[in-house]
């Protein structure tokens, strides 16, 4: 893995660790920053001059570890940084990267702006070949406007001025890494790197920025004991070539859950005389995802999904991680818990987060965080939910722990049994998803309002406590009858079709150690949860119990997802406290789904 000159910045580690280059410098650390509160900073001058604040990036200035901790609304915030582009860089063109900004950044560069971008949750690159060469200085300004008011995709952030029920502290501005790197005027981009587990082989597209009379494209698999697989293919003719690796018989492992194998990609684009002109390194895992009857088989079998709901939130980072070892202290927990997986929710993770499940066998659902376009009577996303979403997709399309997309969730839109604006959303997106990448299943909106009669995914959200009430409603899942939500007593959904179903959210049980009384007292403190509060720890344990294994015992279920993995500011139904530290006995949750599902029988 390349590493940044400095090692004494915050979040240091390679931000993206599917195709790593060896030069490359971390620009996190310490910026000029000013809140624009009014939107006016570019009439007031504020691209020109020096800015009142300093602040860290990556750390959204909501945050702690921002140093600015201003959690009210920010209608824009600016930032200012100048930075000497490396001389050992020259011959190369310099790009800019920016992990995530939210919601609406411009940057300029010595006074020209070189980016435009509007999505808070997927990241963007500016070349900047044209106005700060290698040895030069390159001064960067950049404005991010996040409006309170209008569509947006949001997540789980709050629209009021505090946090509330499962609504939290908002991210504004600048929240994963930014870094420089340099290429060759023709060099490679992200390769879509597929699995075919039934040939024991990778396909590995390489898109190319352009093509040069004579190259080639060069693909090396290797395990722990070297070569694999290589495989050559022009790079002259295509913008994209298709190479094909296959295996020795004797050097496949296969990626499975809790075992996540990963052999090693190294692509490189070669001159007409055979030398490396661009050199990327990347990683695979080998594993299978179908669809059998109601079964999502994982390498051919059978395998229940044990999912957790993941918020990604932190008290002292929100949505920005302090540290990379607390994305895989994450996992961890969970997986002490007994969970083989986690539905990744409201939220595009950071992708070092997907790095450490691929390592792990970590099994992840990607979602989109597409709350914040209902405006109280319906939802009106705008086309940066779609090209948000592609640009998620084109990210994260190699990460062997995803087996499965979710681009909605808890859509309710029809109004007066009419078609809406977001029938045609929830198709199209379903639509570019399945055509982005074939291979794994797609969930058309989770929970709520399905739309895509062909959804490969049906699901329900369902926080009913009392364990036999829960098995009740969840027992017409063999008569092809299941639960779903519905809009009071309307049908919001079009008919089940026997496609695989799990309740993708269950649980959520409301459990503050330090906490006694009633849901009133609890609510006077800022403690929210679902249902009725348990009274102790052993009520929590017999619920957690009795609702899991109703789910567990369904031979037509295929997993479920239980809400949550910790606490979330006011949130309190977590396994684990927001700080991560143990709340409750762990060992009990983990035996409770260690026995065998009925549907892996």
């Amino acid at each position: 893995m390349p590493s940044s000159a400095a090692h004494d910045l915050p979040r240091p580690e390679y931000p993206r660790p599917q195709m790593a280059r060896a030069d490359w410098l971390n620009l996190n650390g310490q910026w000029q920053f000013e809140i624009d509160s009014a939107d006016s900073g570019l009439e007031r001058g504020l691209r020109e001059r020096e800015l009142a604040q300093t602040i860290t990036v990556p750390f959204a200035p909501e945050s702690e570890l921002s140093g600015i901790g201003h959690t009210d609304f920010m209608e824009a915030v600016w930032y200012r940084r100048t930075v000497t582009i490396p001389a050992a860089w020259a011959g190369r063109r310099t790009l800019l990267h920016f992990g995530a900004a939210d919601h609406d950044a411009t940057v300029w560069v010595n006074g020209v702006e070189v980016a435009r971008h509007r999505g808070g949750f997927s990241p963007f690159t500016a070349d900047l070949a044209d106005v700060a060469r290698p040895g030069e200085d390159a001064t960067i300004v950049v404005r991010v406007r996040d409006p309170r008011q209008g569509p947006q995709a949001r997540g789980k952030q709050s629209t009021r001025y505090g946090n509330y029920e499962c609504l939290y502290t908002r991210t504004t501005g600048i929240w994963q890494t930014v870094w420089l790197e340099p290429v060759p005027d023709a060099h490679l981009r992200r390769p879509r790197i597929t699995p075919d587990v039934a040939t024991s082989s990778f396909t590995v597209v390489t898109p190319l920025s352009a093509n040069r009379p004579g190259t080639s494209v060069r693909v090396t698999v290797s395990d722990g004991d070297g070569p694999a697989a290589t495989a050559t293919a022009r790079a002259d003719v295509d913008l994209a070539p298709s190479l094909r690796l296959q295996l020795p018989e004797d050097r496949v492992r296969l990626w499975e859950p809790g075992q996540g194998f990963l052999y090693d990609v190294r692509i490189e684009l070669l001159d007409a005389g055979g030398a490396v002109t661009d050199a990327v390194d990347s990683y695979a895992g080998l594993r299978s995802i179908a669809i059998d009857g109601k079964r999502v088989l994982v390498n051919g079998r059978p395998v229940f999904q044990r999912l957790v709901l993941d918020q990604g939130y932190y008290p002292d980072g929100l949505m920005t991680a302090p540290s990379d070892a607390a994305l895989l202290r994450d996992i961890e927990l969970s997986v002490a818990a007994g969970f083989n997986g986690a539905r990744l929710h409201q939220k595009v993770f950071e992708e070092r987060f997907l790095y450490h499940a691929d390592r792990l066998g970590y099994l992840v659902w990607g979602e989109f965080g597409d709350w914040g376009a209902f405006d109280g009577r319906e939802q009106h996303p705008t086309a940066s939910f779609v090209t948000q979403w592609l640009e998620v997709l084109e990210r994260d399309y190699s990460h062997p722990s995803i087996i499965g997309w979710c681009p909605l969730n808890e859509t309710t839109q029809m109004i007066n049994d009419q078609v809406t604006q977001l029938d045609d959303v929830t198709r199209g997106l379903f639509l570019a998803t399945k055509l982005a990448d074939p291979t794994r299943p797609v969930i058309d909106a989770s929970g709520y309002s399905h739309r895509v009669p062909e959804t490969d995914v049906y699901d329900s959200h369902n926080y009913e406590q009392e364990p036999a009430a829960f098995a009740g409603q969840l027992s017409g899942l063999g008569k092809d009858q299941p639960y779903v939500n519905t809009a009071g007593d309307r049908p919001i959904s079009v008919p089940y079709r026997g496609q695989p179903y799990f309740v993708s959210e269950y649980g959520g049980i409301w459990w503050n150690p330090e906490l006694a009384g009633t849901e009133q007292d609890a609510a006077r403190v800022g403690s929210w949860g679902y249902g009725q509060r348990v009274r102790d720890e052993e009520e929590f344990h017999a619920r957690f119990a009795g609702l899991t294994g109703v789910l567990l015992d369904d031979p037509d279920m295929f997993g479920y997802c239980y809400t949550q993995l910790t606490d979330v500011f006011q949130e309190e139904n977590g396994i684990y406290r927001f700080d991560r530290t143990t709340k409750l006995d762990v060992g009990r949750v983990r035996a409770v789904q260690s026995r065998q599902a009925a549907c892996e029988r």
